[in-house]
């Protein structure tokens, strides 16, 4: 996709039509996020990165973080487990797709947009994703009707981003070292470019990694709002991995590099972190299939007393 420069109407239609969505979306607003829900679906096992912090597990139910999952989903799996998540809860206003891997990599992760866009077309459609196949993608998912984006950005220099990244896989070729960093520097950028030109709302995550990344953080917070992302969520590192040596960052250090990036963009506040497969408002910690087990027991319920 060729980015092209909005013209001024085009972007005042846009900004008044993403007023309308954000105020419905529980991560782009603070003032949603205890009135609406979301619902991650866990249809994307595969990723394309790996990051020296990232450990994903597809059967656990007793951690509270991203890349886990009760399970992982065929798109028909998932499709009704979004009918009962919106038949329990009426708040649930997204349908969100974050993994356990990178959603961009995986066909699944269209093939639900498709059916959920067209059974759910008053649902928000949002993708999280780390950013390499992001350019090449951004077409697609507008013709689905994704809304919102979030692009995971750690680093603004390829020495930093080789130190991060383990590997990247992209077009048939593994890239590893600084190879792979200035591969998935490159690829992120470009692609928060292209999804800003195309319309979408987009939040930048960036994790605080305590003796590593630090110092660039306000330079990412700098540059993505200059592009035009509309905020950014600096998370805290868990400590795993390779990186299970690193300190977690306390909350003083979380709250001063959000100060240090709001000159330069919108910070959320209110991340809780979640689990590829979440569900209902932010802060809760039940998943999918706890919700889906639930509402099953409810209709089971109605129709025994009916």
């Amino acid at each position: 996709m060729k980015v092209k420069e909005r013209t001024n109407m085009e972007a005042s239609c846009r900004d008044t039509e993403m007023k309308g969505i954000l105020k419905y979306h529980p991560c782009f607003s603070r003032e949603a996020h205890h009135k609406y829900g979301r619902i991650h679906v866990p249809v994307a096992p595969a990723c394309n990165i790996q990051c020296r912090y990232c450990v994903r597990k597809f059967d656990c139910a007793s951690e509270s973080r991203p890349g886990v999952t009760s399970r992982v989903l065929r798109p028909e799996e998932g499709l009704e487990r979004i009918r009962a998540a919106v038949g329990r809860d009426e708040r649930v206003s997204v349908v969100g797709i974050a993994g356990p891997g990178d959603p961009l990599a995986n066909e699944a992760t269209f093939e639900l947009l498709e059916m959920a866009r067209a059974e759910f077309p008053q649902l928000i459609l949002c993708l999280s994703t780390n950013g390499l196949l992001l350019t090449e993608k951004v077409d697609e998912l507008a013709r689905l009707g994704v809304k919102t984006l979030t692009v995971t950005i750690n680093s603004i220099t390829e020495e930093m981003a080789g130190k991060i990244y383990k590997w990247a896989l992209h077009g048939g070729k593994l890239y590893k070292g600084p190879e792979a960093g200035r591969l998935i520097l490159r690829n992120q950028w470009e692609g928060l470019r292209a999804a800003v030109s195309a319309g979408f709302a987009v939040k930048v995550n960036t994790i605080l990694m305590p003796g590593l990344n630090e110092e660039e953080i306000p330079a990412i917070a700098e540059k993505a709002g200059g592009i035009g992302a509309d905020l950014i969520n600096i998370m805290a590192l868990i400590p795993q991995g390779d990186f299970a040596g690193l300190n977690k960052p306390s909350i003083h250090e979380i709250t001063r590099m959000r100060h240090a990036c709001l000159p330069y963009i919108n910070i959320m506040s209110h991340c809780k972190q979640c689990r590829a497969d979440a569900c209902g408002t932010l802060g809760q910690d039940g998943d999918m299939e706890t919700e889906a087990l639930m509402a099953r027991i409810g209709e089971e319920y109605e129709d025994a007393v009916c």
